[in-house]
């Protein structure tokens, strides 16, 4: 059974075709500038790679050149189409509607539509590549895995907030949380890492890119995370301001004299530590300031690490203790430097890493020693990996049914 994943932002689509006898990824690809100059489809057939460079004015023109890309004579591995089994596509926000990843209906759009105000930058576009696939490939199953599904597991008092609880019933205002789909894979691995059933372990999980989450998962469910009813709350990330005093938003509207939109864009896109350092949102470059004798970018790195321990050492007590910690993303997975940073401090939970397997970049490795209590995992995410083991199992469960 071959699976293509698709996952949808408002001007790039990210690709992987998957062979699911044994999981292994046949093509992937990025189509970028969606609807600007200059539009790209960069194709990668293992270390093999094929450009399309023309005008995509919309989603369903990105999918058409992936189609193209994929059953092209030279670069392509698909003889046609009709090999493709299912396509499963990643979307941001499922409400309160969704627990889990389901098959695509029009019942199932119409909640995606619904749930667009929750999540205005990402639902649109996800809802326009299914759109677009079911254009092109009309009649074969699509599946919704949602970044929200996961944490649907946490109880009243973790995802409740301090407001009347009619306003939580009429407008849905709740904690949701995000990246799911990477924190249940890497919880998965963490437990097969460490050689016991997922329903007995305690794992703390710390998915750290430009955008960056935590998340408590006992059992192998999420109990809490640090994002909320937008991507917005949460620890300090490469433009986003984190866990804020609420007031500040509306002294910010006053003394600036800015609109609910400019401040929402200020919050979402000028703060974080692009914010505090005044350098960048990439790590890289604030460690390479730092590293220069750059006071601000130096604040910048602490408040990150400070703000990542504050939620392990709350996490820990969420659970009740920990197991494992986790770290994954981009900055989780190759910052040495960040991992030794959130760690020191955290030796009431036992931990103490191995400075030396803290070294490796990108692989699963435990970075702890032999003698620390917690163990301190490095594993690489695959949210797309994810994506189509959820698409696969439940095209498979229905075509049981049938």
């Amino acid at each position: 059974m071959k699976v293509l994943v698709v996952n949808c932002g408002s001007s790039s689509l990210k690709y992987q075709l998957f062979d699911m006898t044994d999981e292994s990824v046949l093509a992937k690809g990025l189509v970028e500038r969606i609807g600007l100059k200059g539009s790209v489809l960069t194709h990668r057939r293992g270390s093999e790679k094929y450009i399309i460079e023309e005008e995509i004015p919309n989603h369903e023109k990105a999918i058409a050149l992936v189609v193209q890309a994929l059953v092209d004579p030279v670069q392509g591995v698909l003889g046609s189409m009709s090999e493709i089994s299912a396509i499963g596509h990643r979307v941001v926000h499922a409400g309160e509607d969704f627990s889990g990843s389901v098959l695509i209906t029009e019942a199932v759009m119409e909640a995606l539509r619904r749930n667009t105000e929750l999540a205005p930058l990402h639902n649109p576009p996800n809802i326009m590549g299914i759109e677009a696939c079911q254009k092109l490939m009309h009649g074969v199953p699509q599946a919704g895995v949602f970044d929200t599904a996961f944490h649907q597991s946490m109880p009243p008092e973790a995802y409740l907030y301090g407001i009347p609880y009619e306003l939580y019933k009429k407008y849905k205002i709740r904690r949701y949380g995000f990246h799911g789909t990477s924190h249940k894979y890497v919880s998965e691995r963490a437990a097969a890492m460490l050689n016991r059933p997922l329903e007995e372990t305690k794992i703390i999980t710390c998915h750290l890119g430009n955008g960056a989450s935590i998340a408590a998962v006992k059992g192998g469910k999420s109990i809490d995370t640090s994002m909320g009813f937008t991507p917005l709350e949460g620890v300090v990330m490469g433009t986003r301001s984190g866990d804020l005093d609420p007031y500040i938003v509306f002294y910010l509207m006053n003394k600036e004299n800015w609109s609910a939109d400019k401040t929402n864009t200020f919050l979402n896109k000028s703060c974080g530590v692009l914010g505090l350092s005044g350098v960048s949102s990439d790590f890289r470059d604030i460690e390479e300031a730092a590293g220069q004798g750059n006071p601000q970018a130096q604040v910048a790195l602490d408040r990150f690490a400070y703000t990542v321990k504050k939620y392990i050492g709350s996490y820990a007590a969420v659970l009740d203790g920990v197991d494992a910690i986790v770290f994954t993303a981009g900055l989780g997975e190759n910052s040495a430097f960040m991992r030794e940073k959130i760690c020191s401090g955290l030796g009431y939970l036992g931990v103490e890493i191995d400075p030396v397997k803290n070294k490796i970049r990108g692989e699963e490795v435990d970075i702890s020693t032999a003698k620390s209590k917690t163990h301190v995992l490095v594993i690489p995410t695959n949210e797309e990996l994810m994506i189509a083991r959820d698409t696969n199992e439940i095209v498979k469960s229905g075509k049981e049914k049938l």
